[in-house]
């Protein structure tokens, strides 16, 4: 996780501790590890890049075609 993340493991271990408080998902106890898409959806959430935007309107719903 460190070095996909571009620190050493002595720097991500104090800076997980901190982020964990924020959101982080703690190290799953089986695994011994992280599950990376919780992981990747915390760094989105936290740079704002979660959100979902609906699309544009193309036209009235026509039901009876079907």
């Amino acid at each position: 996780m460190a070095r996909r993340l571009s620190q050493s493991p002595s720097e991500w271990s104090a800076k997980a501790i901190v982020l964990e408080r924020a959101g982080l998902p703690k190290i799953d106890p089986v695994m011994g590890g992280r599950y990376w898409p919780a992981v990747d959806a915390f760094w989105r959430r936290r740079y704002g890049l979660s959100a979902v935007e609906a699309s544009a309107i193309d036209g009235v719903e026509n039901l009876n075609a079907l």
